[in-house]
């Protein structure tokens, strides 16, 4: 397994690391689907042995996943794995729960989810602490607030790294100046890589304060991975977050299977094949620490691991992009 480096920080994080939103099951949040379905800790145990033994370090958590589930489960699965958790890198994030807050950044929010965090994983310290999004009130009100209370957490030991999801340029752009994260998150994919092209107003962004970045949905949630009849499209249990996402009717998926022929064509048809250039093209771009896939099961982490060790160069990467950006 090969590692990378956080900017600014002496943590390196295996290439492949593994998202843990799936362990949260199905949920809601505020009466929005905010889960997934299908989750077995047998299957989930017997991934993270996989993982680990293949050099797998980072386990990507949040206090929204399952509200809490997905946290408990991570530290169950450890213990029954008898491993150590302090000898692995954990995060998690704040902002998406809020409780009975008005906000979840709140200061005094921020300050008890992060107990609670630390609580359901069994640690005395998260390797990374994120503020899950980049809304943080009208008019920025929490902003200065929450930034101070994550200063304190990594004063107090409880945080080694700060970190800073959002899910567009601009809140990356409001919120790094203050935050001052060491390392970013958000969604990274061959269909969409606005974030950590070259060019682009984010990795200019990273640049400018050297920072990494961590890609979350790197295979589309399955998408790049051909996985999906359009004659059949998936239908998904109330609580999977996916259910009524357009990314899976029919006509989406039917527009994307001819090109996902064509990168069969060039780089093998197999399950493992596809999520390999799928990660790899994530991981090529300069400012990426580590793609985060999701996983239910030791199929999908052997899957996700057969990206290491491969490589794409500029001639694959921009025959990628031609064919997932053509119109057929």
């Amino acid at each position: 397994m090969r590692y990378r480096r956080i900017p600014g920080t002496d943590l390196d994080v295996s290439e492949i690391s593994l998202g843990c939103w799936t362990m949260g099951g199905l949920n809601w949040v505020d009466g929005v689907p905010n889960g997934w379905a299908d989750v077995d800790e047998e299957e989930v145990t017997r991934a993270i042995r996989h993982a680990v033994e293949a050099g797998v370090n980072h386990f990507d958590n949040a206090d929204v996943y399952g509200n809490g589930r997905a946290e408990r489960m991570l530290a169950r699965v450890f213990r029954r794995l008898g491993l150590r958790s302090e000898d692995y890198l954990i995060s998690s994030k704040v902002g998406h729960f809020r409780g009975t807050a008005a906000h979840a950044f709140e200061p005094s929010h921020i300050r008890n989810q992060c107990e609670q965090s630390l609580i359901n994983l069994e640690r005395d310290h998260l390797d990374i602490y994120y503020f899950h999004h980049g809304d943080f009130g009208e008019n920025n009100r929490y902003l200065e607030t929450a930034a101070e209370t994550l200063d304190a957490l990594v004063k107090e030991g409880k945080v080694r790294v700060k970190g800073q999801s959002a899910y567009s340029a601009e809140d990356f752009e409001n919120a790094v100046p203050v935050v001052r994260p060491r390392i970013l998150q958000s969604w990274a994919h061959a269909l969409d890589d606005q974030f950590i092209r070259p060019g682009y107003p984010l990795t200019r962004l990273m640049e400018k304060h050297d920072l990494g970045f961590v890609a979350f949905s790197p295979l589309a949630q399955g998408r790049l991975l051909d996985k999906y009849d359009p004659e059949r499209p998936p239908v998904f249990e109330p609580g999977d977050h996916r259910r009524n996402k357009p990314g899976f009717s029919a006509d989406e998926l039917e527009k994307l299977r001819p090109k996902l022929r064509k990168i069969k064509s060039r780089f093998g048809g197999s399950v493992e094949d596809l999520a390999a250039v799928a990660l790899n093209y994530v991981l090529w771009h300069p400012r990426v620490v580590c793609v985060i896939p999701g996983f239910r099961n030791e199929r999908q982490v052997a899957c996700n691991l057969a990206a290491d060790g491969r490589e794409l160069g500029e001639e694959d990467i921009a025959f990628i992009r031609e064919v997932l950006s053509s119109g057929s």
